[in-house]
């Protein structure tokens, strides 16, 4: 978790407005294809508050951190504040967790820790993500990973890889070959249903189009005929039954 501001009123020093915030988001969701409301928001939201959620629910359950951590960025490509209590609230139930025992965890000194921690990392890429000094980001105090950025490690001999800033997807496919040559890989999808089926969660055109490798309109056009959408700014979200 980077957090990227503890208080909206760090956005506002910053010199962050809403209608920044709406103009990155319409590029974002125009680059990547991925379903993102661009409506001005009342106000830029800190992160802290999901960060630390993710961080309680991977310590005390850990089966649950990543749904919680789908479920925050899903409410919040929707247009919700991921700092009001009441988007962590609807993200835990998403998750299969009870948003007060939640909250219960969050005030554990070993979330607070490794949340730190987390924060401490991300601002300290390895040397391979500042070869790639374009895909980080500035902070107060020199460069930090950018969101997202991913760290692989395999845990047997201690291997790790950085993936800095968006990336294509063939990149992490070719990453996770050479860090897990022996592990069988799954067949390839046979229908966007299938996807769905064994995703369990709405996903997006463009992450369904990806997995099929297919194109992204006849992958709209496929999951029309069988799936349900949840549309967010000019895409949306398919699932086989309407989502939560």
């Amino acid at each position: 978790m980077v957090v990227l501001s503890e208080s909206p009123q760090e956005n506002v020093e910053r010199g962050l407005t809403p209608q920044m915030h709406a103009e990155d988001s319409a590029q974002i969701a125009n680059d990547h294809r991925m379903p993102i409301d661009p409506r001005v928001r009342a106000r830029v939201s800190a992160t802290l508050p999901a960060c630390r959620a993710v961080v309680a629910a991977r310590v005390h359950a850990p089966a649950h951190a990543w749904r919680l951590f789908r479920a925050l960025q899903i409410r919040n490509f929707a247009g919700e504040l991921l700092d009001e209590r009441a988007t962590i609230e609807r993200s835990a139930r998403a998750a299969g967790l009870d948003p007060e025992e939640l909250f219960e965890w969050e005030r554990d000194p070993v979330v607070l820790d490794q949340l730190a921690e987390d924060m401490r990392l991300a601002r300290q890429p390895l040397a391979a993500a500042r070869a790639l000094d374009h895909t980080l980001a500035n902070w107060s105090g020199g460069r930090r990973f950018s969101s997202p950025s991913f760290e692989l490690c395999r845990r047997a001999d201690d291997v790790r890889i950085a993936v800095p800033g968006f990336q294509p997807f063939a990149a992490y496919d070719v990453i996770a070959a050479n860090l897990l040559p022996a592990v069988d890989r799954r067949p390839n999808p046979t229908s966007v249903e299938e996807v769905l089926a064994w995703a369990g969660e709405p996903l997006a055109t463009q992450e369904v189009a990806v997995v099929c490798d297919i194109p992204f309109e006849e992958a709209r056009a496929e999951l029309g005929r069988v799936a349900v959408e949840w549309r967010m700014g000019a895409d949306g979200l398919w699932a086989l039954s309407a989502p939560p």
